[in-house]
């Protein structure tokens, strides 16, 4: 009998592009599992025979009913970065269901070099890959680059200015699509692999910011000058910004990270995985033109 697959966090950005690469791949829907603190958002993949399940990391029962039957899993990481310590105890709850239910298979959405990165929720990600392993059962890790959307975070206001202030300095990020990862992700949890193993998933092409803002530009035929600054008076940018105290630190540490090489590799696991041909970033700022250049 062929494995049931569960996707946590499946109403979300990345969730929902991992349901829609199972069902284009012609898995069965009723092999699928989808998890959400709101199934309501998963009526549209209920109505195509996806099981859908209530399930709240904060809540060690809802996730033992949640998880039952399931073969493969696939845990998303959580949101939650607002209180230190709180995502991490979210997915060791999740690790020990999984483990209760008799899970043969867990993957898990990390991030970039966990154990050397500077950013200030890698442990939470590097504690979550270490219960795994403990678990005995095997595992696929799927470090996850930085996203290409993550650049909406800070373009929009800055080509409206056109100028951004940075701290990245010479630093290379080699950007991947959030679309890239689901595939990849949503292709490792279809598979029959047995075997544990750690994948990093980045673009093909590593760029500086100023490289990045001459495709801005490209695209979007708006002039943009990079300002490069130190991480104080980044931080005081934001802050004068009114950004929420706790987000200042996380987001100044997103440009060390790069200026340090946290996040410079290059590799091609995404394409290992999917067997499909990744989105480059100019053809991603090209198709988002419109809504970079507000």
């Amino acid at each position: 009998m062929p494995d049931t697959l569960l996707v946590t966090g499946a109403a979300g950005q990345l969730g929902r592009l991992v349901l829609d690469n199972l069902l284009a791949s012609g898995t069965e829907p009723a092999r699928i599992i989808a998890l959400s603190r709101d199934t309501a958002k998963l009526a549209d993949y209920a109505a195509k025979g996806v099981q859908t399940r209530k399930a709240d990391f904060d809540d060690a029962a809802s996730l033992d009913a949640a998880f039952a039957g399931a073969d493969r899993i696939l845990l998303i990481s959580t949101d939650a970065v607002d209180e230190p310590g709180k995502r991490l105890r979210q997915h060791l709850a999740a690790v020990a269901a999984a483990k209760k239910a008799g899970a043969k298979h867990i993957l898990y959405t990390s991030m970039a070099n966990p154990d050397t990165s500077v950013i200030p929720f890698a442990p939470d990600h590097l504690g979550t890959e270490t219960a795994i392993k403990e678990t005995g059962i095997p595992y696929t890790i799927l470090r996850n680059g930085w996203y290409m959307e993550n650049l909406f975070l800070s373009l929009p206001h800055a080509l409206s200015t056109g100028q951004w202030f940075t701290s990245t300095g010479e630093g290379t990020l080699a950007h991947i699509a959030r679309a890239d990862i689901a595939a990849a992700a949503a292709a490792a949890l279809a598979s029959t692999a047995t075997d544990s193993k750690t994948y990093t998933l980045t673009g093909a092409t590593a760029h500086t910011t100023d490289e990045i803002a001459g495709l801005v530009t490209a695209a979007t035929g708006k002039p943009l000058q990079v300002i490069q600054i130190t991480d104080e008076q980044l931080a005081g940018g934001l802050e004068a910004a009114g950004l929420p105290g706790f987000m200042i630190p996380v987001i100044v540490s997103f440009d060390a990270n790069t200026r340090e090489g946290h996040i410079s590799m290059v590799t091609n696991d995404a394409i290992t995985l999917s067997g499909k041909p990744l989105t480059t970033l100019a053809s991603f700022l090209e198709a988002n033109k419109a809504a970079l250049a507000g």
